[in-house]
């Protein structure tokens, strides 16, 4: 014998299926928010842990200079403080943005240029250094430029770790070209 089937125990749903195409596309929409925001804020985390890191600080000699200028190295810019009397003036350079760092030597005394990309005047000078201390700043900046130029994320290292690294890519640098 043949029964029909019977319709009365079947629900039908007369909403919308929540695994239809529109709902499906507001929960992707949603987990790509998510997981934008999760990004947002790591970078964030890293920018901060990254531009806050003092590195190394150089001062202009005294009796040279009544008002010392300074240059202080962090780990994504380094600011050159200018000081006169009753006043400073302070510039910043993205470590990026450095397109040279020369030293000038004397007997005693170097005094350091930083030509940037960023300046209108494309480079600021600092003089009566300490010549250990000018020359030392010099192999950090050119070894930060480097690795950011390469993009490599050097908030991994500590400082200590990260000051050898500059300094030990210098000297590798240095024995290639004279090999």
């Amino acid at each position: 014998m043949f029964r029909t089937p019977s319709f009365k125990n079947i629900r039908w749903n007369t909403t919308k299926d929540s695994h239809s195409p529109e709902q499906l596309g507001k929960d992707q929409q949603v987990k790509n928010q998510v997981v934008k925001e999760e990004v947002d804020k790591q970078k964030i985390e890293d920018l901060v842990k990254k531009s806050n890191r003092y590195i190394i600080s150089i001062s202009s000699v005294f009796p040279f200079t009544i008002f010392p200028d300074t240059i202080n190295v962090e780990e994504g810019r380094v600011t050159l403080i200018f000081r006169q009397f009753m006043s400073s003036q302070s510039h910043s350079v993205d470590i990026k943005d450095i397109s040279n760092v020369f030293i000038e030597s004397s007997l005693f005394f170097a005094a350091i240029q930083i030509v940037s990309s960023t300046f209108t005047q494309n480079d600021v000078k600092i003089r009566f250094l300490n010549k250990q201390k000018a020359y030392r700043i010099r192999r950090i900046i050119e070894g930060l430029r480097i690795f950011a130029n390469n993009n490599i994320d050097t908030s991994n290292y500590d400082i200590r770790e990260l000051v050898a690294k500059t300094e030990e890519f210098h000297t590798n640098h240095s024995n290639e070209k004279t090999s």
